[in-house]
């Protein structure tokens, strides 16, 4: 494995965790609160294991930034716009996601349910707006060079 294999392992990582996120969505919509659980716990891991990886690559490249190879006004303007609300909401979800978990474990459920409600939608357009930064920069436009 090389550093450039890190940005394809975190977006890897970003895709289980949107899965694992709409999963136990899904399951606690249908009250299967034990399986709920054990997804979203998952689902932290994954979103952990990306977090290191992230800050791990970014350490390993001294910062260096990944050019956006797209043309046009337009399509630079909506990656910047994903980008931009990507790292504003992922900085929230650093504090979110474990609070959030913090209620549920504590058993305190009725204040989980009400920090999830904003939790969830957050979280999940993070993972999810990862992995299309990850093809924006590495699969559909990136940079010559």
């Amino acid at each position: 494995m090389t550093i450039s294999d890190i940005p394809t392992i975190n977006a890897a990582l970003n895709a289980t965790a949107t899965v694992l996120i709409i999963a136990g969505f899904s399951l606690i919509k249908r009250g299967r609160r034990e399986t709920h659980r054990a997804t979203m716990l998952t689902a932290g891991v994954v979103s952990a294991l990306f977090l290191i990886g992230y800050v791990t690559h970014k350490i390993l490249v001294r910062g260096v930034h990944t050019p956006f190879g797209g043309d046009g006004a337009a399509l630079r303007a909506l990656y910047y716009t994903m980008l931009f609300t990507h790292i504003v909401l992922a900085m929230a979800i650093v504090y979110l996601v474990p609070r959030t978990f913090l209620l549920a474990i504590k058993g305190n459920y009725e204040t989980h349910k009400r920090w999830a409600k904003y939790t969830f939608p957050i979280w999940l357009y993070v993972s999810a707006t990862g992995v299309l930064i990850y093809f924006c920069n590495y699969v559909w436009w990136p940079a010559a060079g």
